[in-house]
């Protein structure tokens, strides 16, 4: 019988509570800087007065506001627009205008209102808005991850034995400074068209193994809701595709997008998976929440692809809180991704040590739905690689020696 079997219930009680007072002071960092980071609740009084003043500038009513076709149609792209509407010195108007140059930029009026007025290193300002270090940065390849060489059919992107990618839009409502695709943005938006769509199809019939197909883009809701309708119910034809994803970001840059008729679509095609990239809390409003609802209720299960991206959320307790705020609204953590090295966003960068901190920071320290997984995409399409801790320190015949979450070495016999 052990030690701790003698001692008294009251005894016992005590160590308890002397545990329940350790474990208090492990979080409470994490308690205090929670209520210096910016989220999208928190900020409601102010994303309403911009509202008002992004409406009055553009000309709009807030029936247009919750229109997605009238918040893609009024996509801000006029520095000058954009200087009624946050406080721009003329140095960062110029800066704009000529990073803007190499690679386009455009901000949904909805995803506007939730930038600073003030504060240039604003994460809503830091996703969206050119910095002259997208043209001074050398580093980066326009293809990362070689998808040109991946691409055995139109429209196809194909990494995997089971499981491949449609690639149906550039177009999105907002073209994030970090995006692994900038190459396929040009100046007009084009969605594939459904010739191009029936080749992807086809290739995907022809290969049996297939058995999971992500549409994404671009957006892929930037797909009219017949097109949607359309591919999905082509895909839902061939009997080997068990499971359908979309790739968006609208739900952070357009919510307005998830209206009824798309949720009683993407209800005629279960299982249907959405998988979205929220970056920061600031990102997820009582509008993300209206959307997720609807989403829920038509059972769509909806999981986060946040990227590790400097001075954004490379931070142990910025992430924490990302992933509390995305579990509120029915998201779950999913991955974490190290940001490739695209041509131009260099100034992104962050080191694997970040994302290890990190991950070492959130296992033990909330529950494990609040932990995604971090990820490093291999170059040129090779694939996921997971990055972990080590926890496992020592294996015998009989016993490893391992480390848990608060650095106890600890022998587990087996």
């Amino acid at each position: 019988m052990s030690k701790e079997q003698h001692l008294t219930r009251t005894e016992k009680k005590a160590v308890a509570q002397e545990r329940a007072q350790e474990l208090k002071s492990r979080i409470e960092p994490y308690l205090e800087a929670r209520e210096t980071i910016p989220t999208g609740f928190k900020i409601t009084e102010e994303y309403e007065a911009q509202k008002k003043k992004i409406l009055e500038v553009l000309g709009g009513t807030e029936e247009d506001w919750n229109n997605w076709k009238w918040q893609i149609s009024n996509r801000i792209s006029d520095v000058e627009i954009l200087g009624q509407i946050i406080n721009l010195t003329d140095k960062e108007k110029d800066e704009i205008i000529e990073a803007g140059k190499s690679n386009r930029w455009t901000v949904s009026p909805y995803y506007c209102a939730l930038m600073s007025k003030d504060d240039p290193n604003c994460p809503v300002r830091l996703h969206s808005l050119p910095q002259m270090a997208e043209i001074t940065a050398v580093e980066g390849d326009a293809d990362p991850m070689g998808e040109e060489f991946t691409s055995p059919a139109e429209g196809i992107t194909r990494r995997y034995p089971d499981r491949l990618i449609i690639n149906v839009t550039n177009q999105c409502a907002m073209y994030c400074r970090h995006c692994q695709r900038r190459r396929n943005i040009g100046e007009v938006d084009k969605n594939r068209t459904k010739e191009e769509l029936k080749e992807a199809v086809e290739y995907v019939s022809k290969n049996a193994e297939i058995r999971d197909v992500l549409i994404t883009g671009g957006d892929a809701l930037m797909l009219t809701d017949s097109t949607l309708d359309w591919l999905l119910g082509e895909l839902r034809k061939i009997e080997h595709v068990e499971v359908i994803r979309l790739g968006t970001r609208a739900l952070v840059t357009v919510p307005q997008r998830v209206t009824d008729e798309l949720c009683r679509i993407l209800d005629k095609y279960h299982p249907i998976y959405l998988n979205t990239q929220f970056n920061h809390p600031k990102e997820i409003t009582q509008q993300v929440k209206e959307a997720t609802d609807k989403l829920a209720k038509a059972g769509v299960v909806m999981g986060n692809q946040a990227v590790l991206l400097n001075t954004i959320n490379n931070d142990p307790h910025v992430m924490k809180k990302l992933n509390h705020e995305l579990l509120k609204v029915r998201i779950r953590p999913y991955y974490i991704f190290h940001a490739k090295s695209v041509a131009g966003t260099g100034h992104f960068k962050t080191t694997v040590q970040d994302g290890l901190e990190i991950m070492e920071y959130l296992r033990g320290y909330t529950s494990g739905l609040a932990i995604p997984t971090y990820i490093v995409n291999a170059p040129k399409g090779y694939g996921k690689t997971p990055m972990l801790p080590n926890y496992l320190l020592d294996i015998k015949e009989d016993h490893i020696k391992l480390r848990t979450w608060e650095n106890r070495e600890i022998k587990y016999e087996y």
